[in-house]
């Protein structure tokens, strides 16, 4: 990543944020943070041998006039063979990290916000190995009921990628996202999260459909599907990647 534009993603991560959306249940105001934090792995042996991980720490603040929200995520995979000499050995075949911070001010009318987003994922074996975006733009609530919450964002932005051939893009874009929570029962939520970042070249977009369900007050397990897409992707690269996980989410 150069100088340049390091300096443009570091001021929105310092601001840092989002508005995170809970369910009718939860009443945000009377907490100012709620952070959760979630882990799974599998281990494999025999005739296939390999571990992957998966992890994510989510941290929202809740103030009068701000809702703030960091993310980091990470994911790797490690498959372990043996060559022709019966040697054994370990191979790295997937290794992503991201980091997002959002910085969303409250306006008069309830649930409108204007926000400001920086992130940057760091993707070893992806179509992207580094992919860093800013934007600014508008959040509204469409829908809320006891149970059910629909929000939308909408904003102009700007990206700097590279490319796994190495060559370097940037430019600007139009940022799109949409976040879904269903209090499905006091002990069950399904959530769906969509963005998508268009640009002159390339269309980049994540989605993630997941349902929690509750152990105890502070547990919950967590089924989870992923995809990331880029519509411009070198030969060799597919166009998304996807990632099914069940993991333990531990909530304070």
């Amino acid at each position: 990543m150069t100088t340049r534009f390091a300096s443009i993603l570091t001021a929105p991560l310092v601001l840092l944020a989002v508005h995170g959306v809970t369910h009718a249940a939860d009443n945000i105001e009377e907490r100012t943070w709620h952070t959760s934090a979630e882990l799974g792995a599998i281990s494999t042996s025999g005739n296939t041998s390999g571990t992957s991980v998966t992890g994510k720490i989510d941290a929202r603040q809740e103030l009068e006039d701000w809702s703030n929200q960091y993310i980091l995520t990470g994911f790797f995979k490690e498959d372990r063979n043996e060559d022709d000499y019966g040697n054994r050995q370990s191979v790295r075949s997937a290794e992503r990290f991201m980091l997002s911070a959002k910085a969303a001010y409250k306006l008069l009318d309830d649930g409108e916000r204007m926000y400001v987003l920086g992130s940057h994922v760091d993707d070893r074996f992806g179509a992207y190995t580094r992919y860093s975006s800013v934007s600014v733009g508008r959040g509204k609530r469409l829908y809320k009921s006891t149970d059910k919450i629909l929000e939308v964002e909408l904003g102009p932005g700007y990206f700097n990628g590279v490319r796994a051939t190495g060559e370097e893009e940037s430019g600007f874009t139009v940022r799109g996202a949409a976040n879904v929570r269903w209090q499905i029962s006091p002990s069950a939520l399904f959530t769906q999260t969509i963005a998508v970042e268009r640009g002159t070249s390339n269309v980049h977009s994540i989605a993630e459909t997941a349902l929690s369900t509750k152990i105890n007050n502070t547990m919950q397990m967590k089924a989870a599907f992923s995809a990331r897409n880029d519509t411009n992707v070198p030969i060799d690269k597919k166009n998304t990647d996807t990632q099914t996980s069940v993991t333990l989410v531990y909530s304070f």
